[in-house]
């Protein structure tokens, strides 16, 4: 059985109060020097440092900053603070490690007393010394402590690195989060067992996904026209249909309230959805078509898609009649997939809110593209699964860091979970809003081998997520289970619904990769 490093070498990571319990207070009999960092990828520079500080003192503490705080680049840290704690504790010459919740190190260094704290010699300039190092170095002088500067002849960049190539740590984090958490790979698949049966209702926009598959001809001589010859089409359900097909596939007994065109394709949608076993609520609007996004495709190559579509908003009848709906049928839990096609918008969203049964599992996705919805308007819901754009949408911000913006989402949408899709890197998912608890969010890593199609991977997650949080409301095993399904999506072409069967698979490789079996 393969031991992890956390598991290996986690009787070294201490909370500040726990190390001063163990190291005593200043002055001590023996020395103990601190370091403080990211250490997002250690280095060669990091270890001689480390080194160095060893051999000026009894003991090495090293302190590293945890994820909240690190604001350099987009998605970094892209090793996350129990797994870079694990990777220092790991070293021989480290006795201690803790994780700062502190933006700087300062109140660890005044609570904690080291007889020394260590920097890199990069930050003892002679002519302006580093504003944040003469605040640490006030600081320490404060009971008597002193500030060394490690000697080196290399300074590596970790950012230097990580920008050549991200590390590739996806399994390393997946255990790291599941042991945190208490979360086993058999846990994941008695949850998988337990989704059947379960009591979902879905309101949302179809959409029919056709593919428009051609042979190039050419192109026109006097215009810049091209010319392909039609060989076949297929159509998919697709939008919230596709969201209801994978619940049902997973199990759970699905009702589907949506509006339809009176039209060919409304037709295929209501059959297709009922042979799934979708108990379909259709509402039929003679005035709009059934929502169509055609994609044509050459030679495996997407050259054009064409969108069939009326985007107003729904009739008050048919707003009416589905906020009847969502009101009188008994179910576990209530999902609103929003595509902006007619039925959610700022007159609607209001009314089918209040519809929802006090006692509802309430969960909200919604895919703005090139439209105008905001997954903010679903507040106070008990699970949101935006992707990063619209996050960035909702909260008119195109700047921060992702950690700040997923934090400040989650405040904003008032909600109880959030996992922000953030495409092939995976998810990043808030269960609090104290954002100074080391528990108050977490990353996953994507669990695709392979993208065939990753349009679709969100309405997988979607599925998945819902079902494994009625199951037994753990957002670690939902955030994983639902990834896992996503990357099921990614890894075959169109819509096509994944089954349970499909997810323990994708738990078995991953399981067999961990242990190295």
């Amino acid at each position: 059985m393969l031991v992890s490093l956390t598991e290996r070498y986690g009787h070294k990571i201490k909370t500040p109060q726990e190390l001063r319990e163990i190291l005593g207070p200043y002055p001590r009999e023996k020395k103990v020097i601190m370091c403080h960092g990211v250490f997002d990828v250690v280095h060669p520079g990091h270890v001689r440092h480390m080194l160095y500080a060893k051999s000026k003192a009894d003991i090495l503490l090293v302190s590293i900053t945890a994820d909240r705080h690190i604001e350099k680049g987009t998605y970094r840290p892209h090793v996350p603070q129990d797994l870079r704690a694990a990777n220092l504790a790991a070293f021989e010459m480290v006795d201690f490690v803790v994780i700062d919740q502190n933006a700087a190190p300062l109140e660890n260094i005044r609570f904690i007393q080291p007889d020394f704290f260590a920097k890199g010699y990069e930050y003892n300039a002679t002519t302006a010394m580093n504003p944040k190092t003469i605040e640490e170095t006030e600081v320490i002088s404060e009971y008597g402590g002193e500030m060394i500067f490690t000697p080196g002849d290399i300074v590596y960049s970790s950012s230097n690195l990580i920008e050549m190539a991200s590390p590739q740590i996806r399994d390393e984090k997946t255990l790291t989060v599941m042991e945190r958490h208490g979360v086993t790979f058999d846990k994941l698949r008695e949850t998988l067992t337990q989704i059947t049966g379960k009591k979902v209702h879905i309101v949302g926009d179809t959409i029919i996904d056709s593919l428009t598959n051609c042979a190039m001809i050419g192109g026109q001589t006097k215009t810049p026209t091209m010319s392909v010859l039609f060989e076949n089409r297929t159509n998919f359900v697709g939008g919230a249909g596709i969201v209801a097909k994978h619940l049902r596939a997973a199990g759970a007994d699905v009702h589907f309230s949506t509006v339809l065109g009176d039209d060919t394709l409304g037709r295929f949608a209501l059959d297709d959805l009922q042979k799934a076993g979708v108990i379909v609520h259709p509402q039929i609007d003679k005035t709009r078509p059934t929502v169509n996004k055609d994609a044509f495709v050459v030679g495996g190559y997407r050259l054009l898609k064409v969108d069939t579509l009326d985007n107003r908003s729904i009739s008050d009848n048919i707003l009416s009649q589905i906020a009847d709906a969502v009101k009188s049928i008994n179910t576990d839990a209530l999902i609103f997939s929003d595509f902006r096609h007619g039925i959610f918008n700022r007159r609607t969203i209001p009314r089918l809110i209040d519809s929802v049964p006090s006692n509802c599992f309430k969960v909200a996705d919604s895919q703005v593209a090139s439209r105008w919805g905001n997954i903010i308007e679903f507040k106070g819901f008990d699970l949101i699964t935006p992707n990063e754009r619209e996050a960035r949408f909702a909260l008119a911000d195109q700047d921060s860091p992702l950690r700040s913006l997923a934090s400040d989402l989650y405040d904003a949408a008032g909600c109880e979970t959030l996992i922000l899709k953030i495409g092939q890197r995976g998810i990043l998912t808030y269960i609090s809003g104290d954002h100074k608890s080391l528990d108050s969010f977490f990353s996953i890593d994507s669990f695709a081998d392979s993208v065939v199609d990753a349009v679709g991977a969100g309405d997988g997650l979607l599925a998945y997520s819902t079902l494994a949080m009625l199951v037994n409301k753990q957002p670690v095993i939902a955030a994983i289970l639902g990834s896992m399904a996503a990357a099921c999506v990614c890894e075959r072409d169109g819509n096509v619904p994944v089954t349970p069967q499909d997810v323990l698979a994708k738990i078995d490789a991953v399981e067999r990769r961990i242990q190295y079996q």
